[in-house]
C-alpha cells in the first residue's frame, strides 16, 4: 500500500456503524507498513511476548509474513476469519486471518495478504479495498506479521483450499471491538506460563495471534 491509495469516504447513505468504522480507520490506521523487525526493540513490540511468559529473544531474524484483517462492509460490519487445517505446520487447527509467509515475488505486504487470501479462501483481490496497517506482530512461532486491514465487499464468494482452511466464517465487529470480550488467559507450555488474549464467540475460541491482532485493531481504531 502506498500514500497514493487513500481511504475514500463512505457515502452519506452508508449505515452508521460502517461509516463510523471507516472514519476511524481513515484517521487512525497507518498508511505505511510497520518497520522491519529489530531485535533491540523487542521489548516494545506487539506480539505473543507482550503479555509475558514467552521466553528469551530469538537471535535469528523472524520470517516475514502478512495477514488480511478483512472487515466485511455489511450494515453491521463483520470480520472474516478462517479455521486452519489441522495438518499445517504452524498454528494448526486455530482460528486465523487469511495470510502467510511473504514470497520473494510479492511486491509488498499488501500483495502478500491478498495473494494468501486468494490462495486460502478464494477471495478475489478486486473485492478488497486496503485501508491501512496495524502494528507489526511477532508470533511465538517466530513470524514478523504485518496486518493489512481491508474492506471486503459483502457479495464476495469463497472457494476454500482444504489443505489450508477447514472453514471460513464472520464475527460481528462490534463483538470483537468490545473490551469486555477481550479475556486474558494463560496456559503452561514447556514449563512456562504463557499469557494471551482470547475472545470466545458462539463456541469458537479466538485466541493467540488472531486475538492479539484484534486487540491491536481495537487499540488503534476504537480505544
Amino acid at each position: 500500500m502506498t500514500a497514493s491509495s487513500p481511504l475514500q469516504a463512505s457515502s452519506a447513505q452508508a449505515p452508521r456503524a460502517l461509516d463510523d468504522f471507516l472514519a476511524r480507520a481513515a484517521a487512525r490506521l497507518s498508511q505505511v507498513p510497520p518497520a522491519p523487525y529489530a531485535a533491540d526493540s523487542h521489548a516494545t513490540l506487539n506480539g505473543d511476548h507482550a503479555l509475558g511468559g514467552h521466553g528469551q529473544v530469538n537471535d535469528k531474524p523472524p520470517r516475514p509474513a502478512a495477514v488480511l484483517v478483512a472487515v466485511v462492509a455489511r450494515p453491521e460490519p463483520t470480520v472474516l476469519l478462517t479455521l486452519r487445517s489441522t495438518t499445517l505446520s504452524a498454528h494448526a487447527g486455530q482460528i486465523a486471518f487469511p495470510g502467510g509467509r511473504r514470497d520473494p515475488e510479492d511486491k509488498d505486504e499488501v500483495a502478500t495478504a491478498l495473494r494468501e487470501a486468494r490462495e486460502e479462501v478464494g477471495l478475489a483481490a478486486s473485492l478488497v479495498r486496503p485501508l491501512g496497517f496495524l502494528d507489526g506482530y511477532l508470533s511465538s512461532t517466530h513470524f514478523w506479521i504485518v496486518p493489512v486491514v481491508g474492506l471486503v465487499q459483502p457479495d464476495y464468494a469463497l472457494t476454500l483450499n482444504p489443505a489450508e482452511v477447514q472453514e471460513a466464517f464472520e464475527v460481528p465487529l462490534s463483538f470483537l471491538m468490545t473490551p469486555a470480550n477481550h479475556q486474558r488467559q494463560s496456559l503452561m507450555r514447556d514449563g512456562v506460563k504463557r499469557q494471551f488474549y482470547a475472545m470466545p464467540y458462539e463456541g469458537r475460541f479466538i485466541w493467540g495471534v488472531t486475538a492479539g491482532l484484534l486487540r491491536n485493531l481495537y487499540e488503534r481504531v476504537y480505544a
